[in-house]
């Protein structure tokens, strides 16, 4: 695993979970290691060149991610994430507009719902979910269970061309907080 020459981490938000990013670096010998989640998909003890790139996957869909290492001063680095070839804040403010999660407890267990609004696939603590769609008066819902549960996102229209659509979870019927 990781040594002292921890120089950087990550938390990175995915249909499928939050992963952890850690990046080590041996500034005088050029070592890299990545580590996702604890588990390291990157190890190089010896390199010359203590600058350039290290690319990786990261999540179930093999999400590309490159680690950037750019020298800016003598010997001290300055390390940058990108995601899908976007910056992490980019990508950030991307999965923002496309995505809407919700934090809950069910039966006591914390769950984490995502929704990919362009395809409107469910996500639950990671799995993908089988989904039933169907349309209604106002709008959509997207109906799936999580343990004995009925859940259910409802997609409605704001009535306000800035806002777009509303997506709500409802579990057991009642309407759950983002």
């Amino acid at each position: 695993m990781l040594s002292g020459d921890v120089v950087a981490a990550w938390e990175v938000e995915l249909s499928d979970g939050v992963h952890r990013v850690e990046f080590a670096h041996g500034t005088t010998t050029g070592k890299r290691v990545v580590c996702v989640n604890g588990q390291e998909v990157i190890r190089k003890d010896w390199m010359f060149k203590l600058v350039g790139k290290e690319t990786f996957t990261v999540g179930s869909a093999n999400t590309r991610a490159t680690i950037a290492i750019e020298a800016v001063s003598g010997f001290a680095y300055e390390y940058t994430l990108e995601i899908g070839g976007k910056s992490l804040q980019k990508f950030i403010d991307s999965r923002a507009e496309t995505t809407k999660t919700w934090l809950l407890k069910v039966d006591g267990e914390d769950c984490r719902v995502v929704l990919e609004k362009d395809t409107m696939d469910v996500w639950c603590n990671g799995q993908k979910m089988d989904t039933t769609g169907e349309f209604v008066d106002d709008g959509t819902e997207t109906h799936f269970m999580i343990g004995e549960h009925d859940c259910c996102i409802k997609a409605t229209s704001s009535g306000r061309k800035k806002s777009g659509i509303v997506h709500s979870l409802l579990l057991d019927g009642e309407k759950t907080a983002a």
